[in-house]
């Protein structure tokens, strides 16, 4: 058994029990444990190919994974769908490439959603929408469409359109990685100002800096296993494993 037991705590945000995942005959995701409490922050990281983003993607079941359990704020998800929206509602999603729709603005990237999926009335859902853009440092963008931005300023819309939809956690999919490197930071500083104000995140990604500062744990991945889950000065200082040694020693030298 190569990955550490957890002991289920109180009050989680989610749970993950023996969670198995195929694509065809790739195993991509084997007997995968991790329980989440509500408010922590955890960062996934491993090589490529190791089922991170798998593992993510599944907790909001944009993929679907064949064994196991997975219970986010005590809602399984499984083959009903009434239980995938109930879920959906309550996790918002940032990925690598933004997602934003390029005919919109920057304001009805971040309304639209909430007119379609709350109901909510366009003034109210704007109003809200200018509140996140102040949030996430560009509210005078609100105008513009998503192609007169630079990458960074496309990742911060994608996450003030994800928090516009009140969600109890947040998943972050390699947000970093499309950006240029003076980028990065600005997305980064986000990120954190958010895990400071106590959402509950898992974020996949290989900027260290940012696990090292924000996160409570840190999950190294791979072939499909969680082999490693400590918090972050045992994860880098004293890391258990070869495995997560070698990781650690080809990413930060």
């Amino acid at each position: 058994m190569m990955h550490a037991p957890q002991t289920a705590t109180t009050g989680s945000a989610i749970r993950i029990e023996g969670v198995d995942k195929w694509f065809a005959s790739f195993h991509a995701l084997k007997a995968v444990d991790l329980d989440v409490a509500a408010g922590e922050r955890i960062v996934v990281c491993g090589p490529s190919g190791s089922g991170k983003s798998t593992l993510i993607r599944c907790i909001n079941r944009l993929e679907s994974h064949q064994q196991g359990r997975i219970v986010v704020n005590g809602v399984e998800l499984n083959e009903s769908l009434k239980n995938i929206d109930a879920v959906r509602r309550d996790v918002g999603m940032v990925f690598q490439h933004f997602n934003l729709f390029p005919h919109l603005t920057v304001l009805e990237n971040c309304a639209l959603p909430q007119i379609l999926s709350r109901v909510t009335p366009r003034r109210d859902a704007e109003e809200k929408a200018m509140t996140l853009l102040e949030r996430v440092r560009i509210p005078e963008q609100a105008q513009k469409y998503p192609g007169q931005l630079s990458g960074g300023q496309q990742q911060r819309v994608a996450i003030a359109r994800a928090l516009c939809m009140n969600p109890r956690v947040m998943l972050f999919d390699e947000p970093t990685s499309a950006l240029d490197p003076e980028m990065v930071k600005e997305v980064l500083e986000v990120m954190v100002s958010l895990a400071e104000e106590g959402m509950t995140m898992i974020v996949v990604t290989h900027e260290m800096g940012f696990a090292k500062e924000a996160a409570d744990r840190v999950v190294f991945m791979d072939q499909g296993r969680v082999v490693e889950i400590a918090e972050p000065r045992v994860f880098f200082d004293s890391p258990k494993h070869e495995r997560t040694r070698h990781f650690l020693n080809q990413i930060i030298h």
